[in-house]
């Protein structure tokens, strides 16, 4: 089956899970006998196993967003330099620009059927089956009512999103909580809903942590400190400042324990100046954005991971972390919360029950093995295999719909 697989990054030029569950799903279905192309917006090097990856415009990695984080608030705002073509763009002219690849690939190749990633690559998905009698498969790894928060995001991204949602013939979901806010956001009916949890894959390479990345860190879990992480970007959408608050409640009760917080984002001065304002500055450090072998050392030096997201499709991070050992503290509101058991939840806004948590966790090595040995076991049996099989089942009925119509 000859599949156009639109996405928006893939490693190492990815800034979160979206390009790694990409990466994964896309190099399964290969696995699986799909003939995939792989279009992303910018020309970088990549090397996925059995899949063709294409560039849509000849820029650089770092600016597919428009020159910085994405940040959908601000989305008209975002200019950046085309050092290769001295033109100005914005990321709308990024879209733009993709969608004018895709359809000139489409000239030329006919598809069986097009597995968009996303609101960013939707309007391309939609011109492939509407100029071009596609079927159309929609992967909705976060909505804007995710990326908003409480502030309800762009309507330009609700419409687009509303736009790719109701012209697909199929929609995969990562999680039930995704599958729930398309329905009760977009008025999508349940039977065009499948849910697709995202799978998770062991690193094969020869990583091994080094004590001496973090021996600060060290020598404070040597005195009795236990270290607690969290991994992303700093938005509305992460919850953190719930999360810095909680961790003071944390500290004054037991005061033996440090937050990592690592990551970038919009919010990142706020946080540090909360922490100064909390009285625990000298119990947070902020890493800065992270990524491969500092990311992991992130998570060996970790004892808990924190989830505290106001709203998470699913969080692939929190499997990373469950990897390394880690004892997971997640969001009622995280979707990675329906496929793992040996966890503690709480609601995102609940700062009493989450210091509570983590006093515990500190102040009970059973506790806290007792949750590392459940995990363990539970992430083990998720794979990208399952999830690739799943898609083909999707891909099929698409199919067999469309042959039925004519």
């Amino acid at each position: 089956m000859k599949i156009l697989m639109l996405g928006w990054e893939l490693p190492p030029h990815n800034s979160g899970g979206l390009g790694v569950a990409c990466l994964h799903l896309s190099e399964s279905l290969a696995k699986y006998g799909a003939d995939i192309d792989f279009v992303v917006p910018y020309e970088a090097e990549h090397h996925l196993k059995g899949v063709n990856v294409l560039s849509a415009l000849h820029i650089d990695p770092l600016f597919r967003y428009g020159g910085s984080a994405y940040e959908s608030k601000l989305i008209e705002e975002k200019r950046f330099k085309n050092v290769k073509t001295k033109e100005l763009m914005s990321i709308r002219d990024v879209q733009h620009t993709y969608c004018e690849f895709v359809e000139r690939y489409l000239m030329e190749f006919k598809p069986d059927l097009v597995h968009a990633h996303d609101w960013l690559t939707y309007e391309a998905g939609i011109l492939a089956k509407k100029n071009f009698g596609v079927p159309l498969v929609a992967h909705v790894h976060a909505t804007e009512f995710d990326r908003g928060g409480a502030n309800g995001g762009n309507p330009l991204i609700h419409e687009i999103e509303y736009q790719g949602l109701i012209t697909a013939d199929k929609i995969l979901a990562v999680s039930q909580t995704t599958k729930n806010i398309i329905i009760e956001k977009y008025g999508i009916p349940a039977d065009k809903i499948d849910v697709v949890y995202n799978g998770f894959e062991a690193p094969q390479d020869l990583y091994k942590y080094d004590s001496s990345s973090y021996q600060y860190l060290e020598s404070l879990k040597k005195k009795g400190y236990t270290v607690v992480s969290t991994v992303g970007r700093f938005t509305l959408q992460k919850g953190l400042f719930h999360f810095m608050r909680a961790a003071a409640r944390a500290i004054k009760l037991h005061p033996k324990m440090v937050f990592l917080f690592a990551g970038d984002g919009e919010q990142k001065e706020d946080l540090m100046r909360m922490s100064a304002d909390l009285g625990i500055s000298r119990n947070v450090i902020f890493t800065g954005f992270i990524r491969g072998k500092q990311l992991r050392d992130i998570y060996s030096i970790s004892d808990v991971f924190v989830m505290s997201s106001v709203s998470e499709p699913f969080g692939l991070t929190a499997l990373e972390a469950a990897h390394h050992g880690n004892a997971l503290v997640i969001t009622k509101q995280s979707g990675v919360g329906e496929v793992l058991r040996s966890i503690v939840q709480y609601d995102f806004w609940d700062e009493d029950k989450l210091a509570g948590a983590l006093v515990n966790i500190a102040e009970s090595p059973a506790l806290i093995n007792t949750l590392r040995d459940g995990i363990k076991r539970e992430y083990g049996r998720i794979s990208w295999d399952d999830v690739a099989q799943k898609c083909i089942s999707v891909y099929d009925e698409v199919n067999k719909h469309k042959r039925n119509r004519f």
